[in-house]
């Protein structure tokens, strides 16, 4: 028999308690002097004591930090406390903290103790194979656009990854996998792994632009990946930004899929020839301002940060967060004939 789904708002009432009870042993305050009731912060939870705002980041912590910050902004804090279970999340949260204006604090739960987070250190850059790196040739003869990343040589169209070079775990062998994420290659691999790669590349990449361009109806091939296909018009139309020439660069981090928005990057020169870095989602993305921040600090200390998103996701809230990055951040609403 299938379990009932989970009851958001019980969840919700789990975890203010769970807050209150970690601020209250934290800073040795009985729970009627904390100065407010737990409020609901998504699937996690947000209370104020004094001018301290306290938010526990319960799904996807890693990107609500952002939320956080605006909720805290809204009720005039001087200072942020994340309070986050995963230690990964912790780490990466630490780290962006360094890049915002108002003091945050970052701690990890550690049964009934908040224990400060120590941030984790970005990936060092890594080169591609050069078995996987000698497929550049054929993935731009199938039509592709050849793309490293952390190590990674992938084939793109319009943003969309179509094709990855990888050395094969067991044998040791490259090979060039065509798909659009893992479960697509692995299943493409052994339905037509028996053709050539060059065919199937150029099979796939004839299938997606027929999807994947401005004002095409929307489809799957369109949704994926939606920040990176806004990226490759704005690298070949830099204009729309006032930038004299921007180029696509990897995310300080890579990203886990690609199905799963996650902010890009591009870097250039504005009108002015002054250096700028700018930071792509589609989507309401509140944390965008620091993955900007961090990727500035990252790549281009000192550029001029440029935050660029759809019309329709120009939230109100998100000036709220990009008000508070260390060295400024300004945010460009791209017009929706431009999106697609």
């Amino acid at each position: 028999m299938a379990l009932p789904p989970p009851d958001p708002s019980r969840r919700a009432r789990l975890n203010a308690l769970k807050l209150t009870a970690l601020v209250r042993d934290h800073v040795g305050a009985p729970a009627d002097e904390l100065g407010a009731q737990p409020d609901e912060f998504g699937s996690g939870a947000a209370l104020m004591r004094g001018d301290h705002a306290w938010v526990l980041l319960d799904e996807r912590a890693e990107t609500r930090a952002g939320a956080a910050l605006a909720w805290a902004g809204k009720r005039g804090a001087a200072h942020v406390h994340l309070v986050v279970d995963d230690e990964g999340a912790a780490g990466l949260l630490a780290r962006r903290a360094a890049y915002v204006t108002v003091p945050t604090s970052v701690w990890r739960v550690d049964g009934r103790l908040l224990v400060p987070a120590v941030a984790s250190p970005l990936p060092d850059a890594a080169d591609v194979d050069p078995r996987g790196a000698a497929f550049e040739d054929l993935i731009r003869g199938g039509g592709a656009e050849p793309v490293v990343e952390h190590g990674v040589l992938a084939g793109e169209v319009q943003g969309l990854e179509v094709c990855r070079a990888v050395i094969d775990a067991f044998t040791d062998a490259a090979r060039l996998e065509v798909g659009i994420g893992a479960h697509d290659r692995e299943a493409f691999q052994m339905l037509h792994g028996d053709r050539p790669a060059l065919e199937a590349l150029r099979d796939v990449v004839d299938y997606v632009v027929r999807y994947r361009y401005v004002g095409a109806p929307s489809h799957a091939l369109n949704r994926l990946a939606a920040e990176r296909g806004l990226r490759h018009r704005l690298v070949h139309e830099p204009g729309l930004l006032g930038a004299r020439r921007l180029q696509a660069v990897p995310p300080p981090r890579p990203r886990l899929n690609v199905k799963d928005p996650a902010a890009c990057f591009a870097v250039g020169i504005d009108g002015d020839g002054t250096p700028m870095i700018v930071a792509i989602a589609v989507g309401a993305d509140l944390d965008l301002p620091l993955a900007g921040a961090e990727a500035r600090a990252a790549m281009l200390p000192g550029a001029r940060l440029v935050l660029a998103v759809p019309e329709r996701d120009a939230a109100p809230l998100l000036p709220r967060v990009a008000s508070l990055v260390v060295h400024g951040a300004e945010i460009r609403a791209v017009p929706a004939a431009v999106v697609g």
